[in-house]
């Protein structure tokens, strides 16, 4: 009797236990249901104004804030800070020839709708965002290539199977882009060391230089923590604002300005392609957007009218044009790709701000360095199973190999001012136009009469733009690369 009554026992058991998972797994499906029913009530949430709201208030659903991080909360300033940080490198000190290149008034006019252009992408890849992460269960931050792999994973069907491409296509450009400035910043630091060893009688090549701080740059870049990185990355920051401040001031108390009238106001088709591409190389902080908005307290203060986003880029762009109007004005077509290249090195001061604008960008190599590594080593360490084994011998490897290969183009490459354009041209441009456009396209082409004329004209204008500025300014900087070798 015990044993039969052990056994019903089981029975009720099993069956209850059975009855319980068809109650769970019908109450899922309901929740998928209801999740869809909400979506599909409200298509505003993926219509421009909808988005908006969404991110203006940080995106607040009933288990919380999806894209803000648990951890250190930045305030307003502290995220300002960063994104100026992340916007502002040796672009800066290119803005002299980028004015060159496309007119006092031609820049002066053309920089402030590159900046106005370069926001509303980054408000799309925002809004984007703010959507993937929504969609996407047990997440509650996506980066640039996350965000578009996400998107089109639950965009239009026939573009689904496009997802993990797209993704692909962005950690791409976003390595070249990386892998670039840390090739221009062995340029950048030659060419100003150069002029100062000449001046003090060590006349060595421009290669040989370029040789010396390998080693230099070089030991910090194989480490594989950034703790023992970041510290610098301040200090890298108060000298490059020293050599700018410093060559600006140069130039003012060098005697008279010369007439506004003895430069060029505007210019033609080829020098305004590398204009273009400048430009875009110097608003280089799309891949900081979301990061920095996701680590603030309040999200919402990033892209509000007033907020960070827009009064980090308003002051950037002020400073810009201001930096390229007086170095152009001063200097005029002897401009040089940095305008510390332009300062008379026989002076003892000028030779001082020279090296500490070297040291300061020499010590952002290391930071740039990082993040190229940071997209380059985790697929590798899936798909390897030496690099399981042994991670941190091949990590070393990998650093010590990609360094060697910045090396190298830097070798190569003999101007700093068409390398900059190059590389502007050909990816800054993408990620900053090319792919929140098709961001924006996606999300919005899942909602009747969300993708509206406006919308259409201009998303449009966006991509000719883009399409022609990647054209003429990568064909027109490989000319001139051309013809340096020549």
């Amino acid at each position: 009797m015990d044993t039969e009554q052990q056994q019903r026992s089981e029975q009720k058991a099993i069956e209850a236990g059975g009855e319980m998972g068809r109650t769970l797994e019908i109450t899922g499906r309901q929740s998928e249901k209801n999740v869809e029913k909400s979506l599909d009530k409200n298509p505003e949430r993926f219509t421009e104004k909808g988005a908006e709201k969404l991110a203006e208030k940080g995106d607040d659903l009933e288990n919380g804030d999806p894209v803000r991080r648990r951890g250190h909360e930045t305030s307003e300033l502290e995220a300002a800070t960063h994104l100026f940080k992340g916007s502002v490198g040796a672009g800066l000190f290119a803005m002299g020839d980028c004015f060159k290149n496309g007119g006092l008034a031609g820049a002066t006019i053309l920089l402030p709708i590159i900046a106005v252009m370069c926001v509303h992408c980054e408000r799309m890849l925002i809004r984007g965002s703010v959507l993937a992460v929504e969609r996407t269960p047990g997440v509650d931050f996506l980066d640039y290539p996350e965000t578009v792999e996400k998107c089109f994973e639950h965009g239009p069907r026939p573009l689904r199977k496009m997802s993990r491409v797209m993704k692909l296509v962005v950690e791409m450009f976003l390595c070249v882009t990386q892998f670039g400035f840390c090739a221009i910043y062995f340029v950048f630091i030659t060419e100003n060391l150069h002029q100062v060893l000449q001046q003090n009688g060590i006349d060595i090549s421009m290669s040989m230089v370029m040789l010396i701080t390998l080693l230099p740059a070089m030991i910090p870049s194989l480490m594989t923590n950034l703790k023992y990185i970041s510290p610098v990355s301040l200090f890298a920051n108060v000298a490059l604002l020293f050599g700018l401040i410093a060559t600006l001031t140069i130039a003012f108390s060098d005697g008279p300005m010369p007439p506004v009238g003895d430069r060029h106001l505007f210019t033609g088709g080829a020098q305004l392609s590398l204009f273009f591409g400048t430009a875009l190389f110097s608003y280089e902080g799309i891949a900081l957007i979301l990061p920095l908005r996701n680590s603030m307290r309040r999200p919402e203060n990033f892209s509000s009218r007033f907020g960070v986003l827009n009064s980090t880029m308003f002051f950037t762009t002020a400073l810009f044009i201001f930096t390229g109007f007086v170095s152009y004005v001063r200097w005029g077509e002897e401009v040089a790709g940095s305008i510390t290249l332009n300062l008379v090195v026989e002076e003892v001061f000028s030779q001082v701000v020279k090296v500490i604008a070297a040291l300061g960008v020499f010590l952002g190599y290391p930071i740039q360095f990082f993040v190229m590594m940071k997209i380059l080593w985790p697929p590798l360490k899936r798909s390897n199973k030496c690099a399981q084994k042994y991670p941190i011998t091949m990590q070393v490897c990998l650093r010590f190999f990609m360094v060697m290969m910045t090396f190298g183009v830097a070798l190569v490459v003999p101007k700093l001012n068409l390398f900059i354009s190059l590389i502007g041209a050909l990816c800054s441009t993408c990620l900053a136009f090319v792919i929140p456009v098709l961001i924006d396209f996606v999300t919005r082409a899942q909602v009747p009469k969300a993708l509206g004329v406006w919308s259409y004209i201009k998303n449009i204008l966006i991509l000719t733009v883009a399409v022609l500025g990647i054209v003429t300014g990568t064909y027109q900087s490989i000319v001139e690369i051309v013809k340096e070798f020549k």
